[in-house]
């Protein structure tokens, strides 16, 4: 007996060494792994990847930029029912445990004894989860499990539950570029959470265990039985009732992916690139795609559709008159067409516009087959749609090259042969029309005069096609268009509108041994002396080049400074007729000036950026409020808005200049668009040897300004002109922007006069004949009674003599 009590006290203290010498080693091995943790007190500063959202003036969502997609959603905004599937998913003993499920682990233990050489299995809780996915590797081992375990042991007695399942539904990733439960709602169903089905939200706590492996699309049977064993979980946990979980498990997947296309929908993908890169520069690449920012623009959705209809169709009617040049390519048909033809590059802001290759033609008609839609997961789908193109949709191609250039179109077969991909229209009959890319491109600005915001872009005829922005980057030589300012500064330094400048050949010594220049009106006529007035209305050269000289050129660069068209313009005459390269934002910010009174705009495209917790970070408006923080009405003055913008031009002279260029559409160069019946003002522009064609105006609340010109400056054609080519693009824009508003006439500031004269003398004038208007004049200065020549050395009743700019030569007739 003593012999087996000493036998067993042996093996009791032989046991208590060795779980001693084993318990220090376990401690030691576990100290040696875990003694660099991480503080698990960075989560209370956590700011995760959030994705940056761009949205128009009216709220419409343009744009998402992020490297992960995410919003950040605070846990009392997540709806019970998804808390619920996630946690009947995942950890449904969530609210109970200290971090670690023993049982769970027990269990995963066994299933790992008895399951040798398969992956092993895990037992993490929601904690654990958050442990992982912040501060471990995602390597399955033993030794990150332990990790994972002492962290979430400790997370626990940091965070409260709320704050850790908060960390958790917002962190997890959820496949398809999604991470966290707001994001998936709206990409997988294209709902907030709290729309959510029992289905929707079962399928979503169904995915953290394998997204890739529970895809909608390509494992749809997969991921329809893991979705129903959560809704199975649900109903065992008594989160839903039988009935409702039968019914969920019954549902369709219905999967409805969100496809964020305000850009391509409203064709503002220039617009939206701009604010994109505007927005890097601001604040860097990782504020823009983790920041989490949430941008208002200035975009008028509807205005925006009006100025690419307008701009569109302005092009392509332009390019179908140098007749048809061919299709894209010429493919073999072989034996599936939908395949080859749907490799094609996809234009998608071009709709409704689409590629089709041709399968037959003959001559009354020809069998085009449509390019296949891409199914969801960005395969050709094996739709196969086709449709028929006639001769009436082909009419107008004539071809502008080859032995039957300009010849007219007879037979479709002329046209287009079997393994043609073109591009087509539908027509309201069902039928095709021919359709192609025009080769001539150029930009539209429209922008509110009064505040510098952006309201529209063009930036060309396809972003998908061209990503370069003509509206922005493209500097082009602007021609008349730019005479304005030349006049406001001549209009501003005592010239009145009456004044006369002789219209008849001058020639400037350049000097420095360059040849001497001769300016010439286009049409080659002089009409000898006339007003300023006449000078705007029918842009001509000699005229402005003579304002310039007798005020001379640094004036004229001044102004233009002033008005932001140009940063430092070259002293030169020639510079006076809109010579130097500029930009159509550039030019409409300097109209919006001369229609406001003066006062000086900065364009943009932003209204206000909003961090990610709601806090305003920038506001373009920075006019002051005045008296709108009383906290009571006591009989005060209502509250103010104080603009302190500065004033670059006298206000009667911006509406002089108006007043003038209302006279361009009612006398002048623009005509075209004197039929809109309507309060507009504007000027035309062509540049040398006819490249680019050019129109900005305004109406008393909106100023809009285009060009139209290849991206490799060349000849338009012959008699193509900013009138005949710009203005009725931008009256189309027009007439369908104001079509809502009543006309409503140009502002006249105070102290104006309004006299009347004669247009053609500039002298007073009395009665009501044709060559009478009232004209606009400052105080102190009215129209003469008559006229004489002051000699060739200039000045007299038109202005003050200014000098400089380069001589022009004697006996050539200069200001009166």
């Amino acid at each position: 007996m003593r012999l087996l009590v000493r036998f067993l006290g042996f093996l009791f203290t032989t046991a208590s060494m060795l779980f001693l010498v084993g318990g220090s080693f376990v401690a030691l091995y576990v100290w040696a792994n875990t003694r660099d943790l991480p503080d698990t007190a960075a989560l209370k500063d956590y700011e995760p990847p959030v994705m940056t959202r761009v949205h128009a003036g009216d709220g419409t969502l343009l744009a998402e930029y992020a490297r992960q997609r995410r919003l950040y959603l605070p846990i009392e905004v997540v709806p019970p029912l998804l808390t619920h599937a996630f946690m009947s998913a995942e950890d449904n003993d969530f609210y109970n445990h200290i971090g670690i499920d023993p049982k769970g682990v027990l269990r995963a233990a066994l299933s790992n004894l008895t399951h040798h050489g398969r992956r092993p299995q895990g037992a993490s809780t929601i904690t654990q989860q958050v442990a992982k996915n912040f501060f471990l590797a995602p390597d399955q081992s033993y030794v990150r499990k332990i990790k994972e375990a002492i962290l979430a042991l400790r997370i626990e007695q940091t965070y409260p539950k709320d704050k850790i399942l908060e960390l958790y539904l917002n962190e997890i990733y959820l496949g398809m570029g999604n991470y966290g439960v707001a994001a998936a709602a709206l990409n997988y169903f294209d709902k907030s959470v709290d729309e959510l089905s029992i289905a929707q939200c079962a399928y979503l706590a169904a995915l953290p265990k394998g997204p890739n492996n529970y895809n909608p699309i390509t494992k749809h049977d997969a991921a329809i039985e893991r979705r129903n064993w959560v809704i199975g979980q649900m109903v065992e946990n008594g989160y839903i009732t039988k009935e409702e979980g039968r019914k969920a498990q019954a549902e369709p997947l219905a999967v409805n992916p969100r496809m964020v296309n305000g850009a391509q929908t409203y064709a503002a993908n220039y617009f939206t690139e701009e604010v994109r890169r505007e927005i890097a520069e601001r604040y860097g690449e990782d504020k823009l795609y983790e920041g989490g920012l949430s941008v208002r623009t200035t975009l008028d959705p509807k205005l925006q559709r009006e100025a690419r209809a307008a701009m569109v169709e302005g092009l392509v009617r332009f390019d179908e008159r140098g007749g048809y040049r061919g299709p894209v390519k010429n493919v073999d048909l072989g034996e599936d067409w939908g395949v080859t033809l749907g490799a094609e590059k996809r234009l998608s802001d071009i709709a409704p516009w689409q590629l089709a290759i041709v399968l037959e033609a003959g001559d009354t008609s020809a069998r085009v087959g449509l390019q296949p839609p891409l199914d969801r997961s960005g395969n050709v789908a094996g739709d196969r749609p086709t449709g028929t193109v006639n001769l009436d949709g082909v009419k107008w191609a004539r071809w502008a090259s080859g032995p039957l250039r300009g010849k007219a179109v007879g037979k479709v077969s002329q046209v287009l042969k079997p393994g043609d991909v073109v591009y087509v229209e539908p027509q309201a009959d069902g039928s095709y029309r021919l359709r192609q890319i025009p080769e001539i491109s150029g930009a539209m600005v429209v922008m509110d005069p009064y505040t510098g915001r952006v309201l529209a872009m063009v930036g060309g005829f396809s972003y998908d096609q061209s990503e370069f922005n003509r509206a922005t980057q493209a500097q082009r030589q602007p021609g008349s268009s730019f005479k304005p300012f030349v006049y406001a500064a001549a209009l501003d330094s005592g010239y009145t509108p009456a004044t006369l400048v002789n219209d008849a050949p001058v020639e400037v010594n350049q000097g420095n041994g360059q040849d001497t220049w001769r300016p010439e009106n286009y049409g080659g006529k002089f009409y000898g002396p006339a007003t300023l007035r006449f000078g705007i209305e029918y842009s001509r050269n000699v005229m402005t080049v003579r304002l310039a000289q007798d005020m001379g050129m640094p004036l004229v660069a001044e102004y233009a400074r002033r008005f932001g068209v140009y940063d430092d313009l070259p002293p030169y005459l020639s510079m006076a007729l809109g010579a130097g390269g500029t930009t159509v934002m550039r030019m409409v910010a300097g109209y919006g000036m001369l229609e406001n009174g003066g006062r000086l705009i900065k364009p943009t495209l932003i209204d206000r950026i909003q961090d990610r917790w709601g806090h305003t970070i920038y506001k373009h408006d920075e006019r002051v409020c005045q008296d709108c923080n009383a906290d009571s009405w006591s009989n005060q003055q209502e509250p103010k808005l104080i603009d302190n913008a500065e004033q670059v031009l006298d206000p009667m002279t911006a509406y002089q200049v108006t007043s003038m260029l209302e006279g361009v559409i009612q006398h002048g160069t623009a005509q075209v668009l004197k039929s809109l019946n309507r309060p507009l003002a504007g000027k035309t522009g062509t540049t040398n040897d006819e490249k680019d064609a050019w129109f900005v105006g305004f109406s008393p609340d909106l100023v809009c300004g285009l060009y139209i010109g290849y991206d490799v400056p060349r000849h338009i054609g012959n008699g193509i002109t900013g009138g005949s080519l710009a203005s009725p693009i931008f009256g189309a824009f027009m007439k369908q922007a104001l079509a809502d508003k009543a006309p409503v006439p140009f502002r006249v500031p105070p102290g104006i006069k309004l006299i009347s004269i004669d247009r053609k003398s500039g002298m007073r004038a009395s009665g009501d004949g044709s060559n009478v208007i009232l004209e606009a004049f400052k105080p102190g200065t009215a129209p003469p009674d008559y006229y004489s020549v002051i000699g060739s050395g200039g000045g007299g009743a038109g202005g003050p003599q200014a000098g400089g700019g380069g001589a022009v030569s004697a006996g050539t007739g200069d200001l009166y």
